[in-house]
């Protein structure tokens, strides 16, 4: 499809050439306009909150791709970036906030597991403040897995596709999985449908 708008883009540009220059100069920044948003559009992944569509920032990383590095903050306010967990598989559980009963019950559930996985680390990642997540954790006697926010300028989200872009959650992450190998390569992704 974006072949096809691109195409149906340059076609305009090349009719529209034999008009007046102020009409060309617009009709050109309108149809770019257009045609970025159309594309905006098509790589936006739809949820469901509550059974209503919400969309996130794009598509999940591609299985087989390299996972972005990033900088995310730790509970201490020191910096967590990928290359910390390098040699080990890591399984990345993202989620709107640790306030929700959703969120918090899957933070719960990945200690379990995490409790019982070898040379594999889990990371539970949310825009909510590093305070929020440690006195979750402290209060919940969570210790397996290491909460990181992206309370900062979201940009995990973003380069992941899974900021939420409109409804009641827009700016927070969707509920997704991601886990990578010891070298950072996707393995498996999972964008959950529905997030309340």
């Amino acid at each position: 499809t974006n072949v096809l708008i691109l195409g149906a883009f340059f076609l305009y540009i090349s009719i529209a050439l034999s008009t007046e220059k102020t009409l060309l100069q617009s009709k050109i920044w309108i149809n770019f306009h257009t045609f970025e948003t159309q594309l905006k559009t098509h790589s936006m992944s739809t949820i469901t909150l509550g059974g209503n569509p919400v969309h996130t920032s794009g598509e999940l990383p591609k299985i087989g791709t390299q996972l972005a590095d990033f900088k995310l903050v730790k509970n201490d306010l020191s910096i967590a970036t990928l290359a910390d967990f390098s040699g080990k598989r890591v399984i990345l559980n993202i989620f709107p906030s640790i306030d929700t009963g959703t969120c918090a019950t899957s933070v719960r559930k990945f200690n379990e597991t995490a409790a019982n996985l070898t040379n594999t680390v889990v990371l539970c990642i949310s825009r909510d403040l590093p305070f929020a997540q440690k006195r979750f954790c402290g209060a919940e006697g969570i210790e397996n897995v290491v909460n990181l926010s992206d309370f900062k300028d979201g940009s995990f989200g973003k380069t992941n596709g899974l900021e939420i872009t409109d409804g009641v959650l827009a700016g927070l992450h969707s509920r997704a999985v991601i886990v990578i190998d010891e070298k950072g390569t996707v393995l498996h992704t999972e964008q959950v449908q529905e997030i309340a």
